[in-house]
């Protein structure tokens, strides 16, 4: 086991150099809103990482068996959807801070790197504390219905950076010039200033602290497993990048979708609460978060927002 996991963590390293270290593949080139050949790019390196993740399921399915592929399988999908939805959030951040769409994409693999790191902390510390206390369990399920209803509540998302106290802190310790100075993290003037592109950095790491706190809860529910889980959340979260830059532009469209993502994490809330006393099979699980999440886009796409409400 402990050779897969270095095998796998290999696999991610070359697969991100890949994307980086072939100008004409790379999607680092990429900005939203970008046409023709740049979109289809993105589009091309979405459709690779989800065919990766399927080629992934079976893997697992001959190496460990049909329930753990399914586990496997249910865990992608849920976490490929609370990414895609947290899209809406970069989109937001980005608009705040007039990032340029060239300067995005540093942002973007900082913020997956990061957002890699945290996982497998999360992961790690959520398997240990359910293998010490059962009644964890009850915890992260209550957690996970009370984010369903306030997701179910917001409405439409708004963002203030100014009140994130990690950022608030950050700018006692470091000035921030008022430029971009050419897409750079720092620069020196009279002495170390940071720009507004670490700025957007520090605030999508921060954020996708308190959103790996509804997403890695929610796989837990399906098994605890930590490679089905880590893998599940690392396949999810490398296929972002892309998926940002080839949805950037239709966003917007998918105003349904945190509707659907309200009903999956409040159902799988209840299925962590009801574990100890009414198993829901796996494959049922996934059904319902197919259907829930299909149905709000396909309302999306049946019902599209007028200007007026947009």
């Amino acid at each position: 086991m402990l050779l897969f996991w270095i095998l796998f963590n290999l696999f991610v390293l070359a697969m991100l150099a890949l994307d980086l270290g072939v100008p004409r593949l790379s999607v680092s080139r990429l900005g939203p809103g970008t046409q023709g050949g740049s979109f289809r790019r993105a589009l091309g390196w979405s459709a690779i990482w989800i065919a990766l993740a399927a080629a992934f399921a079976v893997v697992v399915f001959f190496w460990h068996g049909r329930t753990f592929a399914l586990q496997f399988v249910t865990g992608y999908v849920i976490e490929l959807s609370l990414s895609i939805d947290n899209l809406f959030v970069f989109l937001l951040i980005f608009r705040y801070f007039k990032v340029a769409g060239e300067h995005q994409h540093k942002v973007l693999l900082g913020g997956i790197v990061g957002a890699l790191v945290m996982r497998g902390l999360f992961i790690w510390l959520g398997v240990s504390l359910i293998g010490r206390f059962q009644w964890i369990t009850y915890a992260f399920g209550a957690l996970l219905i009370y984010s369903g209803c306030k997701l179910l509540r917001q409405g439409e998302k708004k963002i203030d950076p100014e009140k994130n106290f990690v950022l608030r802190g950050f700018r006692r310790i470091l000035p921030v010039t008022d430029d971009y100075v050419g897409g750079q993290f720092f620069t020196r003037r009279n002495g170390l200033y940071a720009t507004p592109l670490l700025v957007a950095l520090l605030v999508i790491e921060t954020t996708d602290v308190l959103l790996a706190i509804d997403s890695v809860p929610a796989v837990l529910s399906i098994t605890v497993n930590p490679f089905i889980v880590y893998t599940s959340n690392v396949f999810a979260i490398l296929g972002l990048r892309s998926m940002y830059f080839a949805l950037a532009g239709m966003i917007d469209v998918f105003h349904y979708l945190h509707y659907g993502l309200s009903a999956v994490l409040i159902f799988i809330g209840v299925k962590m609460l009801a574990a100890h006393y009414v198993a829901i099979p796996t494959e049922l699980a996934l059904g319902i978060v197919v259907v829930v999440l299909g149905a709000s886009i396909l309302m999306s796409l049946l019902h599209p927002q007028t200007k007026q409400n947009q």
